[in-house]
């Protein structure tokens, strides 16, 4: 199995969260806002930097290494495209938990 086939579950599973989320939100008939998409989007730049970076130093002295057969070939520096899956996945996964899970409802 590769890196993109194990990613794929991970990814599935977030895809799913945002989605049943997304349709909370519309029951709610919440909107997110622009302030909220800025936060948004703020936030999920400053993730990806940072995995980009601390993966790099980890691959780099050696602390990770991966199957070179078992990877696309893409990569940012040193890191291979398939380690930022699950920074993706935590973007999606946790605050459509919170949305899920109830917390903040009813507070404005």
């Amino acid at each position: 199995m590769t890196y993109w086939g194990l990613n794929a579950v991970f990814l599935a599973i977030a895809a799913a969260a945002g989605i049943a989320a997304f349709v909370t939100l519309r029951r709610r008939g919440a909107t997110l806002g622009r302030r909220r998409a800025l936060a948004c989007i703020v936030g999920a730049g400053i993730l990806l930097v940072m995995t980009a970076v601390f993966d790099n130093v980890m691959i780099g002295i050696g602390l990770v290494g991966y199957d070179a057969a078992k990877i696309s070939g893409v990569f940012i520096g040193i890191a291979p495209l398939e380690d930022f899956s699950y920074s993706v996945a935590a973007l999606v996964l946790l605050p459509s938990l919170w949305v899920l899970l109830g917390a903040g409802r009813g507070r404005r």
